[in-house]
């Protein structure tokens, strides 16, 4: 039986038994179609915004197994984007997914990743709010010195915030 030679891309590539011009390769057609699949998948991004709605919509709906994991991956995205303040936004959802899931340990991770972000990123506020279920998801737990640990840092913290920023030497009036 002798094998044409074709083009990669023409339509008769997908034909079984097509030898590839540029590789001279031997290969069938289902092996072309995953290739081109997996090419395909490689270029569609997924869109971290339709997956923060899709998540939000799963934990209204009480399903939060499956919000909890979709915040999380959300996040990841959000942090490789670049946009850290929605990256501690999601962690800290799905910290309150665990916490209705009484996924305690869980919550206080993923709270204390949320407030870890925010705190590096200078969203002290947000970051104090993450630290403060981790505190409480400690608390459940019965882990009493980290929950004091944690309310030694957030009122740290918050005196912090209430410290007047020094005088400024800067005057329109000089």
């Amino acid at each position: 039986m002798a094998l044409n030679k074709i083009n990669y891309g023409s339509s008769q590539a997908l034909k079984e038994g097509c030898i590839l011009e540029e590789e001279n390769l031997n290969v069938t057609s289902s092996q072309i179609i995953q290739t081109k699949e997996l090419h395909i998948m490689s270029t569609i991004r997924e869109d971290p915004i339709k997956l923060h709605k899709d998540a939000n919509a799963l934990m209204e709906n009480g399903k939060y197994a499956e919000a909890r994991d979709l915040f999380v991956k959300v996040a990841e995205l959000y942090y490789k984007g670049q946009n850290y303040f929605g990256s501690a936004e999601m962690n800290y959802k799905a910290g309150e997914c665990s916490f209705s899931l009484k996924d305690y340990q869980k919550a206080a991770e993923l709270f204390t990743k949320s407030a870890d972000i925010a705190l590096s990123k200078g969203f002290d506020r947000y970051g104090i709010s993450g630290l403060e279920q981790a505190r409480e998801s400690q608390k459940v737990l019965g882990n009493t010195k980290e929950a004091d640990e944690l309310t030694k840092k957030i009122n740290d913290l918050n005196k912090k915030q209430e410290e007047p920023e020094g005088e400024s030497t800067f005057s329109v009036f000089s």
